[in-house]
């Protein structure tokens, strides 16, 4: 059994018009939140091996915040990701070796969001799951979603994956108040 860890760059700035879309930083809240994604990750014993990030400088903020992992993961930057689609980014996950265990996605909606909606539908009666329900709606900035996936990442998408978990940095802070 395999892991997939769809997580979107924590909350980013819109403040600054002279700053390009790929160069926006994270805002307070997003180091904020990233960083309670970090201890969440490490509670639940969510451990990738592989993490797959995009350039964008959220997306890189937001993976040096979960940083560092218990084990040193691969860590490649993609160029593909920066604002791919569902299917650019399930293209790069089925190129995959099968030695990749656990693999996490730092990225962009609507893509990531797409993405896990489309795992997500293969699942038996998913309308059922409050997981998904709560998915289906929004995919907000810092949430995880976590699926297991049975077979070869080549075939991730096409059967055999499954919505464990569904994660959202203000959901957690609510009831922890």
């Amino acid at each position: 059994m395999r892991q997939l860890l769809l997580l979107r760059h924590a909350k980013s700035s819109r403040d600054a018009p002279d700053i390009s879309d790929y160069e926006r930083p994270l805002t307070k809240r997003g180091v904020k939140d990233a960083a309670m994604m970090r201890r969440l990750m490490r509670e639940l014993g969510l451990q990738p091996d592989v993490v797959l990030v995009s350039p964008a400088k959220r997306a890189q903020q937001t993976l040096a915040e979960l940083e560092p992992f218990d084990d040193t993961p691969i860590v490649e930057t993609l160029d593909g990701l920066y604002m791919a689609g569902s299917q650019q980014i399930l293209q790069i996950l089925q190129t995959l070796p099968d030695t990749a265990r656990s693999v996490l996605v730092i990225g962009h909606n609507p893509g990531l969001h797409e993405l896990a909606l489309l795992l997500a539908d293969q699942a038996e009666a998913w309308r059922r799951v409050p997981e998904l329900a709560r998915m289906a709606e929004k995919f907000p900035t810092a949430a995880l979603a976590e699926f297991q996936v049975s077979g070869s990442w080549q075939n991730v998408g096409v059967r055999g994956t499954r919505l464990v978990g569904f994660l959202i940095p203000r959901e957690i802070t609510k009831t922890a108040d």
